[in-house]
């Protein structure tokens, strides 16, 4: 199926539902569908064809919505990037894919200006005011767009045509861009819907960007069912998030580890009262089994779905069933309907239980590959089969335990330490908010072992204190060597920690 189509379905089955909500805000699919195709007109006026790219960087909206779903329309590619990308980085990107157009707000715009994009020729369409110099340099108005005629059918396209590019977040390195076809994507989106048993009766609170691949998977699963998406791009503060929940009586939230961290101990989550959620999801890193255990607590009515995935597998891989949650705790589950999972070893063999190995991932929702990097698409797709770089154990009913991304295992002696173990142990410290673990070079065991902590609001800890805890937890040679304590850990837009950040503080500063 053609993503765009998704939009179209759902506006011909439920024109009157409601679609978006922020704020005081609301559009219906027949609405949100109109705007979609009134800008697929204006791109295809402005020239933009079947496979020509368009960067979006835009907060989640309802033009943000209208955009995607335009260029969907057109045959072109959809490139969502983060709307507070400098220009120098986002410069990176556009020399990556060469977007024939962009679609931003004022800022945005105005800090290309003498960037190589602007001058380059791509064409740029302001959701904002357009000074009459703007308009006179071939800037337009997203009002103008939102003007034209209804589009035509979309130009004639194949579920194999490339859908959209999805930078990756970068926590190890340089972001790539991630090439998700129309069949990629439609595999995975309804393979969410059907174990997350998605209705036209659902709403999601949405907090995660749309332009992140989990974001991306929540607009698609719910705008396929009719659903409806509830914005608040305010998570800053998260009892402004949280009195929305409850407000409009939305179904489904889903967030990062840190998301949750948040909720449950930087808001009023605990003495608040949600009870028309039926669920949460959650993706994006490992979450502690514990805080899962406590989320249960606050809402036992809603399930609670532990996740695993990643960008190039159009998001989504395995889930954690809620029935399974206390007996399978840090366990990311099985597979999700259409999708394969092995965890192979060196020699190529399934790894017994308590065994280490690499999940190798097969399906339709297997990324196409990286935009114009064939050696490293050719390094990880392998048969048309995703080496992950997840390192993970199975038990004897074949759920999947995640120990580390293959590049962040440390080296250590004549051991190879997987840093989530200790970060778990860290986390056991009631002072303790969030930790990240990353190897030192070290002249004698190759690789020593440093933990960053940033403790709980108003809370004191020692380094002393937290090794006590490691010890009671994790043999000797786990022990990390340091603690450092930090106000907070760096992060990706999409609030990932940056492993190669703390890697680089260790580097550039032997004391630290």
């Amino acid at each position: 199926m053609l993503i765009d189509r998704l939009l179209t379905h759902s506006a011909e089955r439920r024109p009157s539902a409601v679609a978006f909500i922020q704020g005081e805000k609301r559009a219906t699919y027949g609405e949100l569908h109109d705007m979609a195709s009134r800008m697929s007109r204006a791109l295809r006026d402005l020239g933009v064809r079947r496979g020509d790219r368009v960067a979006i960087a835009l907060e989640n909206s309802i033009e943000y919505l209208a955009a995607h779903f335009g260029v969907l329309m057109t045959g072109g590619v959809s490139v969502p990037v983060y709307h507070g990308l400098p220009p120098a980085s986002f410069n990176r990107i556009a020399a990556d894919c060469k977007p024939f157009a962009v679609i931003s707000r004022p800022p945005f715009f105005r800090s290309l200006l003498k960037s190589p994009v602007v001058a380059g020729g791509a064409k740029h369409i302001i959701a904002g005011p357009v000074s009459d110099e703007e308009k006179a340099g071939g800037a337009l108005s997203f009002a103008d767009c939102l003007s034209s005629p209804l589009s035509a059918d979309r130009e004639a396209g194949t579920h194999d045509d490339l859908a959209t590019i999805i930078y990756t977040s970068g926590t190890t390195g340089d972001p790539k861009g991630v090439m998700l076809s129309h069949r990629n994507l439609a595999a995975n989106t309804s393979s969410i819907v059907s174990y997350l048993g998605l209705t036209a009766e659902d709403s999601v609170m949405v907090v995660l960007p749309f332009y992140y691949s989990y974001g991306n998977s929540v607009l698609l699963s719910h705008v396929m069912q009719g659903a409806t998406l509830v914005a608040d791009n305010r998570f800053m503060y998260p009892n402004k998030v949280l009195e929305a929940i409850a407000a409009e009586k939305v179904t489904g939230f889903a967030g990062v580890p840190s998301t949750f961290a948040i909720m449950c101990h930087r808001s009023s989550f605990r003495n608040m009262s949600f009870p028309a959620l039926r669920y949460m999801t959650q993706a994006g890193g490992a979450m502690p089994h514990e805080m899962a255990f406590e989320l249960m607590k606050v809402v036992p009515h809603a399930k609670i779905y532990i996740m695993y995935g990643q960008t190039e597998a159009s998001a989504r891989l395995s889930y954690l069933p809620p029935e399974d949650i206390y007996k399978k705790a840090g366990s990311v589950g099985k597979a999700i309907p259409g999708v394969k999972l092995e965890v192979l070893g060196e020699d190529g063999q399934p790894v017994k239980p308590g065994e280490t190995g690499e999940i190798i991932a097969s399906g339709e929702n297997i990324m196409m590959g990286y935009w114009g990097r064939p050696a490293e698409t050719e390094a990880v797709l392998k048969d048309g089969r995703l080496r992950t770089g997840d390192m993970a154990t199975v038990d004897e009913d074949g759920y999947i335990y995640i120990m580390s991304r293959k590049t962040d295992m440390i080296k250590s002696g004549a051991h190879r330490i997987a840093p989530r173990e200790i970060e778990e142990a860290l986390l056991k410290d009631p002072d303790v908010f969030e930790a990240a673990v990353v190897g030192r070079p070290d002249s004698i065991l190759g690789e020593s072992i440093c933990a960053f902590v940033v403790l709980k609001d108003n809370q004191i800890s020692s380094a002393d204190t937290l090794l006590r805890v490691c010890r009671e937890h994790l043999p000797a040679y786990k022990i990390p060597k340091k603690i450092f304590f930090m106000k907070s850990l760096p992060k990706t837009e999409n609030m990932k920690v940056k492993k190669s950040e703390l890697k680089k503080i260790l580097q550039t500063n032997a004391e630290v």
